[in-house]
């Protein structure tokens, strides 16, 4: 229950990261120094300091801090203003002195953000590890709470609005302390029972928590549960007019939200219809979320940890016969390593796991890369041992050598596959050969597309480029496929657009016509003849275009023009 904060996934990247890096400074090798800097400054409301007084209250409470001087102090500080958790202060210096400007000009103080990290930082360094004990009490208080809202929305004239907000307040406090109590006592039962190393003394210990304590907050759960339920369906109706009314008698600080709008707030919790359905989200499983109640997840959280128990349980009867855990004496042969000279290291490792020298095999070293006898099997080079001496301990072949792999039937895919690729790629010549001249009113399928492309760009490695009349002009951009009997032809046309559409998406050409024809299977030398009938259709626009033997001659005239004149 986070009030109406309600940021995340839906929040611009950009500001998400801003948020997230004004906890760089837990993170950075000065994260000790951050830290006394930054409890100075949530050492008091409102901090405006320079750098002389950051200076002396750092060494008034000694620590890391202390032993900054004012330069690199204010390294320190410039890097938490650029990681969002310090300001800049906009107050004015007052200073009788130069120096005294000097030493006072640079002002800083605390962003809200930068106290709620540091807030969330202290807290988790002062016992994120301990044993938080449930307050179980609250689930009461929420009850009877809860009853007495129930009462004042169903009286005459509805509830005062003062009243109500004094109890919705009272009440979600006293709700959130349970939750959150609840959240970091199961976590900490989850890291306890996660441990496979416990002896006699602890397994007792922590039998009787989860068989005693466990399963008081449990039954605690389960009686206030229902009572709470009823009572959320009985307020339910009324609260969207019971909001309404508590803020027209106290808008409060969201009064800022219509005079500011770009000034995000932080309502109290209770005061949005959000906070009361993520309350009945706790007890109640209203199906929006696919996975239950917080009330199941708590009935389902013990009874994992009772079989985490029990499986703790069948592991201490498991020692009796050797079979226990040897985490412990793993851990103190791990010190003695530790303290251990060199060659005692090695004595021990020999004891303790069997690691003597390498023995040699019968396996011929390459005769190329002798080896000292003083170098060590651990960086020494390695000899490839074959599988016969490796698994059976002789080098004998057996079995019978292993006949031919049939391939036919890979082969026989192969070509199938082959053969519908050729076919694809005939049939894109041929739309490409029927869209000739009109690209721009075609749209191409995907496989006619990159027939295309692929002969273009044939097409313009093939070009040669010139000079004439002070531009650029290309000649030779062809590219044929003699097993498809097709070509294309691309000359440049200044100010000319050609438009290439496909199912796959569309692309403008600029200062270039193209046009497809098609061509006779070579004849002998390999000269290619142009099929009679099939001419190439010039495209809209001016410029140059093919003419006979290569050479580039002025075309003209409109694409409906050019097929009439061509089929004619």
């Amino acid at each position: 229950m986070e009030g109406n904060d309600s940021y995340g996934e839906e929040e611009p990247g950009a500001e998400a990261w801003r948020r997230l890096s004004a906890y760089a400074y837990l993170s950075a090798p000065e994260r000790l120094e951050h830290l006394a800097v930054m409890r100075v400054f949530c050492g008091t409301l409102l901090a405006d300091l320079a750098v002389p007084d950051v200076l002396v209250k750092l060494r008034r409470s000694g620590g890391p801090g202390a032993a900054l001087d004012a330069e690199t102090l204010t390294a320190r500080l410039e890097q938490l203003v650029r990681w969002g958790n310090l300001l800049r202060s906009t107050h004015a210096v007052r200073a009788t002195t130069i120096a005294e400007y000097q030493r006072s000009r640079s002002r800083y103080q605390l962003s809200k953000l930068g106290e709620r990290v540091q807030r969330d930082a202290d807290e988790v360094l002062a016992g994120a590890d301990a044993a938080r004990e449930v307050s179980s009490e609250l689930l009461a208080l929420v009850d009877r709470g809860l009853g007495e809202i129930a009462t004042l929305v169903a009286a005459p004239g509805g509830a005062d609005p003062r009243q109500a907000l004094e109890r919705i307040s009272t009440l979600f406090v006293q709700f959130a302390e349970f939750a959150e109590s609840v959240r970091d006592f199961y976590a900490y039962l989850g890291q306890v029972l996660a441990r496979y190393d416990l002896d006699g003394a602890e397994y007792q210990g922590f039998k009787e928590l989860l068989l005693d304590y466990v399963e008081a907050i449990t039954e605690e759960v389960s009686f206030r549960a229902p009572r709470i339920a009823a009572h959320l369906d009985a307020v339910w109706p009324h609260l969207p007019a019971l909001l309404t009314r508590i803020d027209a008698h106290t808008s409060g600080i969201g009064a800022l939200a219509d005079g500011l709008p770009e000034t995000r707030v932080q309502r109290s919790r209770g005061r949005d219809l959000a906070d009361w359905e993520g309350l009945r989200d706790w007890f109640t499983d209203t199906g929006g979320h696919g996975h239950g109640s917080q009330v199941d997840q708590l009935r389902d959280a013990t009874l994992r940890a009772l079989q985490s128990l029990l499986a703790n349980a069948k592991r201490m009867l498991r020692s009796a016969s050797g079979e226990m855990s040897r985490r412990k004496d793993l851990l103190r042969l791990a010190a003695w390593f530790d303290t251990a000279e060199p060659e005692e290291a090695h004595d021990m490792g020999v004891a303790a796991f069997g690691l003597y020298g390498a023995r040699h095999l019968g396996v011929a070293p390459d005769p190329d890369r002798p080896v000292p006898a003083y170098v060590s099997w651990w960086t020494g080079p390695v000899v490839d041992v074959p599988v016969a001496l490796r698994e059976r301990g002789s080098r004998a072949p057996r079995g019978r050598a292993a006949a031919a792999e049939d391939h036919a039937e890979q082969k026989h895919r192969l070509m199938e596959r082959a053969r519908e690729e050729a076919e694809a790629r005939r049939a894109a010549a041929d739309e490409l050969r029927s869209a000739s001249g009109r690209f721009d009113r075609v749209r191409l399928g995907a496989a006619a597309m990159r027939l295309l492309l692929e002969l273009l760009t044939s097409a313009l490695g093939n070009a040669q480029l010139h000079m004439d009349t002070g531009d650029f002009q290309i000649e030779g951009a062809q590219a044929s496929d003699a097993d498809l009997g097709i070509r294309l032809t691309a000359w440049r046309t200044p100010g000319r657009h050609t438009l290439l559409r496909s199912v796959d998406g569309d692309l403008t050409a600029d200062d270039l016509t193209l046009a497809v024809e098609s061509v006779s299977i070579p004849l002998g030398g390999g000269a290619l003849v142009s099929d009679a009938g099939m001419v190439p259709a010039p495209v809209v626009g001016s410029g140059s275009a093919p003419a006979a033997g290569g050479a580039l001659a002025p075309a003209s005239g409109s694409v409906s023009a050019a097929a009439e004149e061509a089929s004619a």
